[in-house]
């Protein structure tokens, strides 16, 4: 059974159209959306489609707070594959089957959704300091893990069982985890791969990073990244 798990701060204007939209999955997938102390409406709003399971976290957690907090909900529910999916319209549910597909085959734990692997471009749009932060991501990532990540920023990822359960107990509590994710999870013997997908500006809202919040982000993210690399690490089972 598949989760698809939508970490959610302020999105009133945006969770329903997600909602809405990943209702057209299978039927055997459950919609778990965290509302991460959200000030606005998210959560009657999410609550108002009956089509999720809505957690209300009492404080603000961050992004990794959340998604760890919709991992457990997913194991809890049973669910054997989780799909983090974003609440502001950005992702797009057609390509959950691609993100899915190497799971399935038994090819990788994790996957991640790449805007850069993609033949055409998308209707994504980055600012100049975050396409510079990215690269020097994916720069930092192969010197760490030794593998070339094309977007390790991204949001939109898969996880198989084995990653679920590694997940739930060690995902990074940081504001804006993906990176240090990807780290944490080669670290771990976690097989991590990549597929193209293309994104969407968000319908409603704007982006929680500014142009000065991405140097300063830039510096948190690639510190966290490298005290992970510096931890001890078990072999996973």
């Amino acid at each position: 059974m598949l989760a698809v798990i939508i970490p959610c701060y302020n999105e009133q204007y945006n969770v329903g159209r997600v909602l809405d939209e990943l209702t057209l999955l299978n039927s055997d997938t459950i919609l778990v959306v965290v509302n991460d102390a959200s000030t606005d409406l998210t959560s009657q709003k999410a609550k108002e489609t009956n089509k999720a399971f809505v957690i209300d976290l009492p404080i603000n957690l961050g992004v990794g707070g959340a998604v760890q907090t919709g991992i457990l909900k997913a194991l809890r529910l049973n669910a054997t594959q989780a799909v983090k999916f974003d609440g502001d319209c950005q992702h797009s549910s057609e390509y959950i089957k691609d993100l899915l597909k190497p799971i399935l085959q038994n090819e990788a734990d994790i996957v991640i959704g790449s805007r850069f692997l993609s033949e055409e471009p998308d209707g994504f749009k980055s600012s100049f300091f975050r396409k510079i932060g990215i690269k020097l991501l994916q720069v930092f990532t192969k010197i760490l893990t030794g593998k070339v990540i094309t977007d390790p920023t991204s949001g939109f990822r898969a996880y198989g069982s084995k990653a679920m359960n590694f997940m739930a107990v060690n995902y990074p509590n940081f504001d804006y985890p993906e990176p240090e994710e990807v780290v944490l999870a080669i670290k771990n013997d976690l097989k991590v791969l990549e597929v193209p997908v293309k994104m969407r500006e968000r319908f409603a809202g704007k982006s929680s990073i500014s142009a000065l919040g991405s140097v300063y982000y830039m510096i948190k993210v690639m510190l966290a990244m490298f005290f992970i690399a510096l931890r001890k690490h078990k072999k996973m089972d």
